[in-house]
């Protein structure tokens, strides 16, 4: 019994950590889907190949430094604060491709793939930087 307890002593601090970070990543999604000037859910869920490549780039660019900034953080606030770093990386990194693709926000609607893809993967390849510079 002292073993289950012990095992179990972290169970609020992971409670409050992973509930902030489904809430930051809910975040990150609103905010994301809020400064395209597509609707992303909707092409998504109309079949649209290019708007599910963007916003999966986007999400994983954001989890991966949160993740990071989970396990590196000195703290809870600590966290949070990275959090939002990652979110602000992660709009910079639209902004950033839609300077180099300028009919981006037509080419998504439109269902023009490799616009998707390279929004996605330049999505995540931010994120992956963003997570590594997070070390203390």
């Amino acid at each position: 019994m002292d073993i289950l307890l012990e095992s179990l002593s972290g169970l609020d601090e992971f409670l409050a950590y992973f509930a902030a970070s489904l809430g930051l990543l809910a975040a990150c999604v609103a905010v994301y889907v809020r400064i395209t000037p597509y609707a992303e859910i909707q092409l998504i869920r109309d079949g649209n190949v290019a708007a599910a490549a963007s916003l999966s780039g986007a999400v994983l660019g954001f989890a991966v430094p949160l993740a990071s900034a989970v396990l590196s953080s000195a703290n809870f606030a600590d966290m949070l604060m990275w959090g939002v770093i990652a979110l602000a990386a992660q709009l910079i990194a639209y902004l950033l491709v839609r300077l180099l693709i300028p009919h981006l926000s037509a080419d998504i609607p439109a269902g023009k793939v490799a616009p998707g893809v390279l929004l996605g993967a330049v999505s995540l390849a931010i994120g992956i930087l963003n997570a590594g510079c997070m070390t203390y």
